[in-house]
């Protein structure tokens, strides 16, 4: 079975090329959540941990050409990179939204689970890009957000410990699992581009 991707605003059959290199990045930023939450403090999470974690992935992975050409078995479509590009764009306007506001009385707990929220928001486009799989990703990190953001009760720490658990999880099923459906680009090697 092929999954469909968004190209020229309709679905056609197409693979989700660089879903490998998505199953990575999920699993370098739920390390970085993780030794955040290890410095943790008074922030819940470092955020100067976070931030220096999240800016060498950035680089180290997503910027990365050699790693892509390693990871990838194609380019993505212009559709593709049109809801790439939004859903980034949509997950930064949710954190100002969302968690932002919290910045002022120091309420880390909120402004982690606002970004835990526009981030799990975030991945619902995504699944124009990576698949389907995307929206069940959506819908146990937005759960996971909202939890803790209606009971005060729960624990943070677990909260956090949710969700790296399901970035863990979906990023391995992805790095492992990203090779095309089509008989074709199961004998090609990766994108040698």
């Amino acid at each position: 079975m092929t999954e469909k991707a968004l190209s020229g605003g309709r679905w056609n059959k197409s693979n989700f090329l660089n879903k490998r290199v998505c199953g990575l990045w999920l699993i370098w930023v739920a390390v970085v959540i993780f030794a955040g939450l290890m410095a943790g403090g008074k922030q819940l999470i470092m955020m100067p941990v976070f931030s220096f974690g999240y800016v060498i992935g950035i680089f180290g992975i997503l910027a990365n050409k050699s790693l892509s050409r390693k990871l990838s078995y194609g380019k993505p479509t212009q559709g593709q990179n049109r809801m790439l590009f939004f859903s980034i764009i949509l997950m930064f306007v949710l954190m100002v939204l969302i968690g932002g506001p919290h910045f002022a009385d120091e309420n880390y707990r909120l402004i982690w689970l606002g970004a835990f929220l526009a981030i799990g928001i975030h991945f619902i486009p995504m699944a124009w890009v990576h698949g389907p799989s995307m929206f069940v990703l959506a819908v146990l990190l937005i759960a996971d957000a909202l939890l803790g953001l209606l009971d005060s009760n729960i624990s943070f720490h677990l909260l956090a410990y949710a969700d790296i658990g399901v970035k863990l999880v979906f990023g391995s099923y992805l790095l492992l699992t990203g090779k095309p459906m089509n008989k074709k680009a199961q004998t090609e090697t990766p994108l040698t581009h």
